[in-house]
Order: structure tokens, then sequence, then C-alpha cells
């Protein structure tokens, strides 16, 4: 497995386009024979992934896509687990950022499988990551799979959500895998956070962390890389001396290993930022250049090529070579506008599956604006300003500023679009489980509909044998009042039909005078009919305590029905699930004198100053307070995989939140939930 790191020194260009497909001696050691066994091949494809994952990107997905088809047709789930995270991280170095986080997506599920341990076969390549249990390997695949995460929130988010995952990464998996390499990759990308806060001390402390590790570890692929780091580190310090011990152990290292030509043009470049400080301009020229002839080799034009451009002209403009100095600026100019552009072209492509608001994109791309602006403005300060270039600068800028704006109106589009789509979805979800609840309800009008028009029947005939007139008034009156009974749950049954189609429809998004407390009642008797009818030995008890007072709110009453629908269904799984525990163990804190477990749904109402509130509280298992914050998140589930759509609660909060009004959680864990929903009067 390679190492996640993407700080300073070893960046991969996420923003080059497409590399040489060329592949190194390696490779010449597979010939893809019928007589070799698939279970090698799988090996070897997976090796070779990683192998081409810091240097030839074409060659790692062409093997990575091998050795996942592979994994699957063999049912290796933990194979399948570590190609994705590969992938992954390929996708991010080269700008692929929505497939990255499809790649991802898909090795949590499998984390989640209990079959992920199951029958691995044993090669070179999985050896080292097998731990001693099936939790120890589920940590161990998770602890790649957030590294990878939070590597992807440094693209796509902030730094602050990439530090969180990678901490949250760190804990899951230390003292607890034997997987030394891992643990210093994510403190490697850890002290890539802090360096971009400028928070030396940390990011000082977290490296010799890494080192730690790596000198644990049966790899030292990265030493040469992590010795550099620490020199820049010191070279920001103002350490010269310490810096450049560092930095040149660091190149020494990586001068021997092929495989980092990125780390080792950053090395050479903090040398050349090195000598510039000390008044040395001819070595910054000379380590720039050794710079930029290690970015080419590396393949096309990368991210890392601009701080070597901006480098040779601050040293050409300190030995008054302007024109040196402004060659090396006009190409820096023209690289970063070039990734700019791309860069904010690959964050459209991301957002625009919906992952998260849209408002990021727009944060993001001022963010980038700004830091490039303020790049510009100091290698602008440094060398001879010129009128022309300011106004070629300004007219780039407004040309990117276009194109932007019709990035996001694109984004802005597809976001209203799928949102649409998926609260369709979720609705047509929840109608399915409304079915059976909705068969029970309309089967009782119609049952007496069909008792009342029998017994009419029978009153009929001994009607027509009667000739006492007195008789044949009353049994004319009993035929009235149950034909009185007849129509009244006719109209009972039209009103579920239309309840339900109404719950299919489109909603319109107008508001009307709607009661809740009517609402509340008529959507928690069918979710119980529904669960009922999913399973017959359930059973719960139903409470309700509506406050008559509150009278009728403006609120879409399709949209208000789908929201208590959704927790309705959330409460009677959460009971299921727990009694279904219950019968498992002996004793539980809601276990009533006699020793069983009462599942209970309670339903209250009431006005709240200007605000009417309804609560749905349950005694179930209630939820963990490590998800608990996560709920309302698109996609997010704690059911398992293909039970629950991960919509429900977040188009529940978007609904509320259009309302003008609230909805919050206060849980217990083993206890149970309550769900209280605030609407303005």
């Amino acid at each position: 497995m390679s190492k996640r790191i993407f700080i300073k020194f070893c960046i991969i260009c996420p923003l080059c386009g497409l590399f040489n497909f060329s592949f190194s001696q390696k490779e010449e050691t597979i010939n893809e024979q019928p007589g070799i066994h698939d279970t090698i091949l799988l090996g070897e494809y997976s090796q070779l992934l990683t192998d081409f994952i810091e240097t030839y990107k074409d060659s790692a997905f062409y093997y990575g896509y091998k050795a996942l088809a592979l994994a699957k047709r063999l049912n290796q789930k933990y194979y399948e687990g570590f190609i994705l995270c590969d992938l992954a991280y390929n996708s991010i170095s080269v700008g692929d950022y929505t497939n990255a986080l499809k790649y991802l997506i898909d090795a949590t599920k499998l984390s989640e499988d209990e079959e992920l341990s199951t029958n691995i076969v044993k090669t070179p390549f999985i050896e080292p990551y097998l731990q001693k249990d099936t939790e120890t390997n589920r940590r161990e695949l998770l602890g790649w799979i957030k590294n990878s995460l939070g590597i992807l929130y440094g693209y796509t988010e902030s730094a602050d959500k990439k530090l969180n995952e990678l901490l949250e990464a760190k804990y899951l998996v230390e003292n607890k895998v034997t997987d030394m390499f891992l643990l210093a990759g994510i403190c490697s990308n850890i002290v890539d956070v802090y360096l971009t806060k400028n928070k030396l001390d940390s990011a000082l402390y977290y490296q010799r962390e890494t080192m730690k590790y790596e000198n644990s570890a049966s790899r030292q692929t990265y030493n040469g890389v992590s010795l550099a780091v620490i020199g820049e580190i010191f070279l920001r310090q103002g350490k010269s001396d310490s810096a450049k011990e560092y930095l040149f152990k660091g190149i020494k290292i990586l001068k021997t290993q092929d495989e980092d030509l990125i780390g080792l043009g950053q090395s050479y470049v903090s040398l050349a930022n090195l000598y510039y400080n000390a008044n040395l301009p001819d070595s910054g020229i000379y380590y720039a250049n050794n710079a930029l002839r290690s970015f080419h080799l590396a393949g096309n034009e990368i991210p890392e090529t601009l701080d070597a451009y901006t480098t040779l002209a601050l040293n050409y403009s300190k030995i008054k070579r302007d024109d040196s100095a402004y060659k090396y600026m006009v190409l820096a100019k023209k690289l970063s506008d070039s990734l700019n552009e791309i860069q904010l072209s690959n964050l459209g492509k991301f957002h625009s599956i919906g992952f998260e608001e849209k408002l990021r994109l727009k944060d993001l791309e001022n963010e980038t604006i700004v830091t490039k602006n303020r790049n510009r403005i100091i290698l602008l300060s440094i060398v001879i300003v010129v009128f022309l270039i300011i106004a070629f600068i300004l007219y780039r800028n407004n040309k990117i500023k276009q194109k932007t704006n019709k990035i996001l109106q694109t984004t802005l589009s597809n976001l209203k679009a799928t949102q649409k789509q998926l609260i369709q979805s979720e609705k047509m979800a929840s109608l399915g489980e409304l079915t059976a609840g909705i068969a029970h309800e309309i089967q009782n009008p119609l049952n007496f509909v069909n008792n009342f028009s029998e017994v009419n029947n029978e009153l009929i005939e001994e009607m027509n044998n009667e000739s006492d007139i007195s008789e044949i008034k009353t049994l004319a009156n009993d035929i009235k009042q149950n034909n009185e009974k007849i129509a009244f749950h006719g109209k009972r049954a039209d009103a579920i039909v239309k309840g339900m189609l109404q719950h299919s429809r489109a909603s319109s998004g107008k508001k009307e005078p709607t009661d809740i407390n009517a609402l509340a009642d008529e959507y928690l008797r069918l979710s119980y009919h529904g669960m009922r009818a999913k399973d017959k030995n359930f059973n719960a008890t139903l409470q309700t305590d509506f406050d008559a007072t509150i009278g009728k709110i403006n609120a879409v009453p399709q949209d208000i029905g789908r929201v208590l629908l959704n927790l309705f269904n959330n409460a009677f799984y959460a009971l299921s699930a727990k009694a279904s525990d219950f019968a498992k163990v002996s004793s539980d804190k809601s276990a009533t004198a006699d020793g069983n477990y009462q599942p209970t749904v309670s339903v209250c109402t009431k006005k709240v100053d200007s605000k009417i509130e309804i609560s749905i509280k349950d005694n179930g298992n209630g939820i963990s307070q490590k998800v608990v914050d996560k709920i309302f998140q698109p996609f997010f589930t704690t059911k398992p995989t293909g039970q629950g759509t991960g919509l429900g609660l977040s188009l529940s909060y978007d609904i509320i939140k259009a309302h003008g009004g609230e909805i919050k959680v206060e849980t217990k864990e083993g206890e149970g939930s309550e769900f209280i929903i605030q609407l303005p009067v």
C-alpha cells in the first residue's frame, strides 16, 4: 500500500492531464498466461498498482482495474477494499475527485461487511495488512479509508475537516493494528495540515512521530522525504544550519529512489530558498534548476513546478538578471492560471454529485483566487513591475471570474435538479412502506360497507315478507341507519385513498391551513400498521397527547406528512430492533416488572410561545453519540446495507428548514430517542 502523503515534498499532480502510458521493467515480470493462477495475478496486479501510484498514473489505473475485477470475481472483499483505496488515492492525484469519493464510499460499505475477512488468500501484497482478527482487519481498512478521505477533504473542503478525519483515523488504528506504515502515512498528512496553518511546532512533533513509525515499519520507502520535511520545517523556523543538514540527508536518500522524483524536486526547491535567504543566489539558481529537471522527469508540468519557477525568478532578480527573472515570472503566471482553471473545473464536477451544499464550491473558489493573488503580488513586488503585465493579469482574472460564474451557475442548476429527484425518490420509497398500513386502514371501512350491505339485503327480504306496517317502518328505519353507516365508511375509505394520492403526488410547495394533530395521528397509525404488516409478531403501545388549542397552521401538508412518516418509521424500526435484542439477553433498563420489554412510541403536540412543538419519542436502542452529529447528512444511515437510503432524515431536515422551523434530536444510547420539531405559528 502506497503511503498517503500529500505534504509539500511529495504531492502528486492532480491537475496535469494524461500521463505517458509507460511501464518500468517490473511490468515485464507479469505475463498473463493461462497457466498463472488467478490468486497470484491478484497479488501481482495489486502490488503493481501500489508501485506505480506515485509515478506512472495511467499504469496504476490499468493494473488497479484488473486487480479490482479479479478481487470481485474471486470474492476477495479485503483485497477489494484496499484496491478501492488505492484507486481513490490515484484519482485524487489526477484531480478526479468525483470518482475518488465513489471509490471511498464503496470501500466504506465493504468495511461494514461481516464477511470482510473470510477466506483471504495470502499473497506478498496482502500479508503486511492482515491483522489478528476480523475486527482489527476492519480497523486497518477503515484507517486507510479515513486517511484517503482526509486527503480528499484537503482538496475539496478545508484544512480543519481534513485534520479531523486524520486524527480520527489515527485514534482508530493507533495501538490496535500492527501496520506502522499506515500510522506513518496518517501522521505525515497531519504534518501537511500544520504546515498549511504555519503551526511549525506541531508539524515538527508529528513529523518525528512519522519517522518513529517509519523506522518500526517493514518498509522505509519515505525516509528521504521525512528528512527533507524536517529540513523544510527548520527552514521556516529560521534554523538554516539544521535545515541544510536535514535537506542534504534527505536528498542523498532520494537520489537513490527513482520512484519519488517529486519529493527530490521539492527538496531542491527548499535548498534553493535556503540559499536565496543566505544571499547566495548562484547556489539558489543551481538547486532550482535541479528541481526543474526532477519535475520534468516525473512527467508533465505539475503544481510543484510553480515553486521552482518562483524560486528561479527570485534568485535571478537578486543578481539583477531581470530578463531571466521576467521569463520565469511569466512561466509561473501561465502555470498558475492553468492550474487554477483546472482546479475549479474539478471542484465543479465533484460538487455536482450533491455531496455537500453548493455554496462550499464558491468558498473554495474565493479561497483559491485569494491565495493565487497573494502569491502573484509577492512575486510582482520582487521583480520589475511592468504596466503591461499588470494589465494582462487583470484581464486574465476577469476571464477566470467569468468562467467561474458559468461553472457555478451550471453546478447550481444540477444541484437543484438532483435535489428534486432525490425528494421524489424518497417519497416513493416511503410510499412503499405506507402500502401495508394503508391496506389495513382501508380494509376496516370496506368491511363495514360489506357487512352493512349484507344486513340491508337481509332486512329488505324480511321487509318484503312482512305485512305489519309498523314492523315494515322499523325495518326501513334500520335500513336507512345502515345506509348512513355505509356512506360514512365509504367516505372514510375515500379520504384514505386521497391521502395516499396526496402523499405520492409531487408537492406544489403551496402552504394551506393544516391540522397538525390529525396529520400526526393519521401517519402514526399508518406507520404502525405498515410495521405490523412486515412483522406479525410486532406490537407497540401508542401514546398521544395532542394539544387541541393549537388549531391549524400554514404548512405544506404533503411535506410535513412525509417528515412525520419518516420519524415514525424510524421509531418503529428502533423498537423492532430492540425487541429482537431483548429476546437474546436477560436484563434491560427498559424491562417492565414482569421481565418483558414494552415497545412504546409517544407523540405530543403543544404550543410554545409563537411556535408549535411536535415531539416523537421512542424507547428503542437510541443513537450512538459517535454518529448523532451525522444523522441529518445525506446518504448517512445506521441501517444495514440495502435497508435504508440515508435520505429520510436529510430531506426531513430540509423540509422543516424550508418551513422556517427546526428539528433536533435528544438521545441516550440504550434508552431511546426523542425528535422534536418546532414550526412557526
